[in-house]
Parts: C-alpha cells; structure tokens; sequence
C-alpha cells in the first residue's frame, strides 16, 4: 500500500540509495544496499541507509516486501505480482498483465485494503541448470 506523506528535504544519500535500488530487479536487503553505497560514499553508515530505505517507503518511493524472513525493497510502484524460486531464491516481478485479481466474497465487515498474489517455483535460469 502506498503511502503519502509531507515531502522530505533530499539528499545525496537518499539520492544514491534510491538510485541503487531502482537500478536492480533483485529486490535488495537493507545490507545489500549498504554495501552498495558505500563503494560510492566509504564513510556511510548502516543506520543512515536503514533510515534513508524507510524514508523512501514512508514517501512511497519504494516498496518493502517480506520474503524468507528478510525485509526486501522493491522499486517497481505498478501493481504487480512476484514470481520466488525456491531454488536460487530469487524474486521476480510478474506484471500486471499476467495476474488478474480474483473475484471472492469476503464475510460482512471486512474491508480489504491490499491483494497480494506471488507464484513459488523454479526460475527458468535454475530449470536449465537442472536438465
């Protein structure tokens, strides 16, 4: 779910993390980007990339997403689906397109405020090196 609040003050730091996520599908871990960052700026610190990665979700310029018990940002806004092999790990986007939102009645007074639908499997990489 997206999230608006009152824009922030940019910074250089903020910048490059937020360039460095939008600049790989991986779907990075705070420690991944880290690591990142700091081949650009040697004297960040873990905390300053940990409070930049929440300013960004809070302004609804990324997405967190859970996946095996790691807290994963996502750069794609759209609304999509996520595709995890459960052999390398990796995850996928899958667009919109592939993905139709189910039609189902949910009891009286519930309110859904988000779907989320991923797909777990092996990635067409890993099938590869399994034939």
């Amino acid at each position: 779910m997206r999230r608006s609040f009152a824009p922030r003050r940019r910074s250089k730091k903020r910048d490059k993390v937020l360039e460095i996520v939008k600049a790989t599908n991986i779907h990075p871990t705070a420690d991944w980007v880290f690591h990142e960052v700091r081949k650009e700026m040697p004297n960040v610190s873990l905390a300053t990339v940990y409070r930049n990665l929440n300013l960004l979700v809070e302004s609804g310029e990324l997405n967190e997403v859970i996946y095996d018990g790691q807290l994963r940002f996502d750069a794609n806004l759209k609304e999509h689906s996520h595709f995890i092999c459960r052999v390398c790990k990796g995850i996928y986007d899958i667009g919109e397109e592939v993905v139709s939102t189910p039609r189902f009645k949910l009891p009286r007074g519930y309110d859904v405020e988000d779907i989320k639908i991923d797909f777990y499997g092996v990635c067409p990489k890993c099938q590869s090196k399994q034939s």
